[in-house]
């Protein structure tokens, strides 16, 4: 079992009167973190709102009601919340009539919790996200080394964590079957739709484009459907969490990319499930790509367990200049770049260098790796 870094975030407001909401992609972990965590506590119930007694409690409004269900219980785990229709209202009357209660509250993509908790909680709760594994995660269950001797797996198969411990043959059936049984569940049901033809070959696009320039107008050609409604499915794929995008970073200097957006999965066995490729590194040619992807999901990861905000950006000019990963926070700016190939040892362009006086670049290689995402 692993230890989740988010416990350590939680712990800190649980003396607090907000509602803790953990969300996250489907079979990331969030009901077994839920068990971990409040196994620390006394007076702890988890209620599955899947359950048809829970589901029917809940969604009367009735506070009495509620309070029977909870019992003399002081913390209230509500699994898969995002199932009650209404659940942003029934959270709030818990909130305002039962101040003795202490919600912990988990659910599966942000338009199926947060967007029904985000007016009727404002000012009422706190959001984590949970991710896939982290290698910090990995390494402080497993050690170090273990991880460096690993490191082709994590790349291929990634690191969700009922799969991270499986054998080979175990691992690609898991995977195909999270990512035909769970990937496109929440939008299918969410725009009604019968079939996810047009879905499927829209990330299968987007996964042979990762870390590269991604145009909307292209994808649209290319999958036969409007522009908007490129948009549309993006943003949902977005908010399921299955990918996430990096935008330009720019100061509207002239010759500096502004508009243009990267996308990248937020699991590199996510990924090579969709295009159903999981060859040994030896034999596969988008070992550059898996590992772009793996260092900035997994900055991703490592930058949530800051206290301040860490927002990240690509850079790159007209003429061909790039720099992978920016990072900004307080107003300094940190530069990356993820190399494979551990003899190249790339410069920051002179371009970035002067107008942001940011001279060093810290290049993510395997054989460091560990110093910048530990």
């Amino acid at each position: 079992m692993y230890q989740r870094d988010l416990e350590n975030l939680l712990s800190t407001w649980m003396d607090s009167r907000e509602i803790l909401i953990v969300y996250g992609a489907r079979q990331v972990g969030k009901t077994t973190l839920a068990k971990m965590f409040t196994s620390h506590y006394e007076q702890v119930t988890i209620l599955n709102c899947e359950h048809p007694v829970v589901y029917d409690i809940l969604r009367s409004n009735d506070p009495v009601r509620i309070k029977s269900l909870f019992g003399s219980n002081r913390i209230i785990v509500l699994d898969e919340a995002q199932v009650i229709g209404q659940i942003g209202s029934v959270l709030k009357l818990i909130f305002d009539t039962c101040p003795e209660y202490k919600l912990i509250v988990t659910g599966s993509s942000s338009f199926g919790l947060l967007n029904k908790v985000a007016e009727p909680l404002t000012g009422r709760n706190i959001k984590f996200r949970l991710f896939p594994l982290s290698v910090r995660e990995i390494q402080a269950e497993k050690q170090s080394l273990w991880v460096l001797e690993h490191l082709d797996d994590l790349l291929v198969y990634g690191s969700y964590p009922g799969i991270l411990d499986l054998s080979q043959d175990h691992k690609i059936k898991k995977l195909e079957e999270l990512t035909t049984d769970y990937l496109f569940k929440d939008i299918l049901v969410y725009e009604n739709l019968k079939s996810s033809g047009v879905i499927s070959n829209l990330i299968k696009a987007l996964a042979l484009q990762v870390g590269n320039l991604v145009s909307m107008h292209e994808l649209s050609i290319k999958l036969g459907i409007s522009i908007p409604v490129v948009e549309k499915y993006m943003d949902l794929l977005e908010k399921t969490f299955v990918i996430f995008s990096l935008t330009a970073f720019s100061s509207n200097a002239r010759n500096e990319i502004r508009k243009s957006r990267k996308f990248y999965f937020y699991d590199n066995g996510i990924r090579n499930a969709v295009i159903n490729n999981f060859s040994h590194p030896e034999n596969r040619n988008d070992m550059g790509i898996l590992w772009e992807n793996f260092c900035i999901v997994e900055r991703m990861k490592k930058n949530q367990l800051k206290n301040g905000i860490v927002n990240m950006f690509f850079w790159r000019t007209y003429d061909g200049a790039e720099i992978d990963l920016i990072e900004e926070s307080e107003g300094k700016l940190t530069a990356f770049e993820c190399k494979l190939n551990t003899k190249k040892k790339p410069g920051i362009p002179l371009i970035f260098k002067t107008k942001y006086q940011t001279d060093q670049l810290h290049v993510m290689n395997p054989e460091n790796f560990l110093t910048y995402l530990i």
